[in-house]
């Protein structure tokens, strides 16, 4: 497995994902070999992975690179030497001890994906957690794109977060059989309703016992939707004068929002947390709410979804766009965890925060179908099972050709 965030080093989705999924793999049997990235602050672990530490190769960029990808900056130097790097340590164990495939994670391992295609003749999986062009529609970096296509192409397999996500990729014209959809999962154990903090929570942000809060959880960022939740907040508050808003995340939207939030009469019960607070925290943060709002518009999975689902959370998500949150959160029937909205739309994320908010009781019941649904389909161990029924169905491509 090749991953450039892994644990100790997380910084969103992909970090949690490649820890998790490497140890599910490994408890249900397999042999797994993670090869990672260290930053020059962080102290090498004694166990848990190959580590490769980037190099700056900035005074190589005028006379290699053109202007796009001189801006950069170190960062494009140091994911480069990275992956090479990779690709290298990669060969040497398989010449040792050949390994049966190799999982590339996302654009950010691609290059050194690429490379191995060339050189190894084992099965190449190809595991997308987001596209370049769904991250930045506007101004999508060409060269990402083109790691991400050519290794679309080359893998002997893709794995996808979604069948949003499946369906997008089939529209740019990868091989529909090869392109295969995984869930992301949740530790059911770590994440669940017996879980403590919340009422800690509630003391430090003096929010009184039985005032309905709202969580906001993820980075501070336009896809995320966290503006049309500031504008729908507006609306929210008037019909639900004694709710409170949680957000609690970081990203360059950050003082936009607090500018929009300070403006507004409601501001008193609005509380922006954003610095890194641990995992317990974020759990407590989740257990001090009624129901926790995911207006993205452009989310192909939602591990935080998840994660209060476990926690016995309702959740109201975006629904519109490439959102695998429709395929987490069920709106409607006798399993109902939550609303579907328009993250686009803050009169719909208005309506749907107002909807929640209107039966306490029933928000409960919503929760609890969440916990359900989680330990049924959301576990790692599922994840990690799916995921190794794709590898075997690589392995027999493979044997096939």
């Amino acid at each position: 497995m090749v991953s450039w965030e892994y644990p100790p080093h997380v910084v969103g989705g992909l970090g949690t994902y490649a820890g998790a999924i490497a140890t599910a793999l490994s408890q249900s049997g397999h042999t797994v070999e993670v090869f990672a990235a260290l930053r020059d602050s962080d102290p090498t672990p004694k166990d848990g992975a190959q580590w490769a530490r980037p190099l700056n190769l900035m005074s190589l960029y005028p006379s290699l690179l053109n202007a796009e990808a001189q801006a950069w900056g170190p960062f494009l130097g140091e994911l480069i030497t990275t992956n090479v790097l990779w690709a290298d340590r990669v060969c040497q164990r398989h010449r040792d001890e050949p390994f049966d495939l190799v999982a590339i994670h996302d654009w950010l391992s691609a290059p050194a994906g690429l490379v191995l295609a060339d050189t190894l003749d084992v099965p190449l999986i190809f595991q997308v957690h987001s596209t370049e062009r769904g991250r930045q529609p506007d101004s999508p970096s060409p060269i990402v794109d083109a790691w991400e296509e050519a290794m679309g192409h080359r893998a002997t397999t893709v794995i996808t977060v979604s069948e949003a996500m499946r369906k997008d990729l089939l529209s740019r014209g990868w091989p529909p059989d090869r392109v295969h959809t995984v869930w992301n999962g949740v530790n059911t154990q770590v994440y669940s309703p017996d879980s403590s903090g919340g009422p800690g929570v509630r003391a430090r942000y003096d929010i009184p016992t039985a005032a309905p809060v709202v969580l906001f959880i993820g980075r501070l960022t336009a896809v995320k939707g966290p503006k049309q939740l500031a504008e729908a907040w507006k609306t929210v508050s008037e019909q639900h004068p004694d709710a409170w808003l949680l957000v609690l995340g970081t990203g360059e939207l950050e003082a936009e929002l607090h500018a929009t939030f300070d403006g507004t009469a409601t501001s008193d019960h609005v509380v922006m947390r954003t610095e890194f607070v641990t995992e317990n925290e974020r759990i407590a943060h989740y257990m001090a709410s009624d129901v926790v709002v995911l207006p993205s518009t452009y989310e192909p999975f939602g591990i935080v979804a998840t994660e209060a689902m476990a926690c016995g959370k309702p959740a109201v998500v975006g629904a519109h766009g490439l959102v695998g949150f429709r395929e987490q959160v069920i709106p409607d029937g006798p399993n109902q965890t939550g609303l579907h909205v328009d993250g686009n739309d803050p009169k719909d994320i208005a309506w749907g925060l107002n909807e929640a908010l209107s039966n306490r009781d029933r928000l409960t019941t919503w929760g609890t179908n969440a916990r359900a649904r989680a330990e049924e389909v959301f576990t790692w161990k599922h994840s990690a099972a799916a995921t190794a029924d794709v590898y075997r169905s690589a392995l027999d491509i493979t044997e096939s050709t």
